[in-house]
Order: structure tokens, then sequence, then C-alpha cells
């Protein structure tokens, strides 16, 4: 069983620091009133506090499109919800290779089976 995602998840990058400045776009449906996260609300947003600095090291500063962890069942006004197994990669360094993903979905009473 997979939880649904509100905008109180918390999503990190693989550095365990950088989190996701998550931005709800849909508020037509919510869990205990926090509006849950639909498609692409966890993509092309800023990450703070990635701790990867260096002269040859970029810090994780955005997130990339999704590549799972979006439900095939459940849509809000056509767009899947965001499940607590999304996850996609940032534009941290190396490229291709650190990602971000759901530390906390925010909140425990909905879930996808």
């Amino acid at each position: 069983m997979m939880q649904l995602l509100t905008e109180d998840a918390i999503l990190n990058c693989d550095h365990e620091l950088g989190i996701v400045n998550i931005l709800a776009t849909q508020s037509w449906v919510t869990i205990a009133h926090r509006r849950i996260l639909v498609a692409t609300d966890p993509e092309q947003r800023p990450i703070v506090g990635c701790p990867m600095y260096g002269p040859t090291v970029k810090p994780c500063s955005n997130t990339l499109k999704v590549r799972s962890g979006y439900s095939d069942l459940l849509r809000i006004d056509g767009k899947r919800v965001c499940l607590d197994t999304v996850i996609g990669l940032t534009d941290g360094t190396p490229p291709g290779m650190v990602n971000y993903s759901v530390r906390t979905p925010g909140q425990s009473l909905v879930r996808e089976v």
C-alpha cells in the first residue's frame, strides 16, 4: 500500500540535507485540510540545503522529471496523484546520478491499495 502525498510531504535529494520546496497546484481534494500533490508538483522545484559543494561539484538545486511514483489509478482533475514512491533526478553532480525521493508523505490516513 502506498500513501498519497500532501503539501506537507518532505522530499530530499540523495544527500539527505537537500529539501525540495513543494508547491501543491490543485485545491479540489485535501486530506485533513492539506492539498494532495498531483503530477508535476514535485518537478522543476527548488532544492535548498544540499551540502555538496566544491570546485567540481554542483549541489542539487532543482528537481527534474519524476521517473516513477505517480498513481496509475487515481487522478484529480485529470492529473495523476503523487504517491510515496515518487523518485526523480536532481540537477546535482554527477549528472544523471543523484535522485530526490520521499522522506515522509505528509499524511498517514489515505493509501492507494
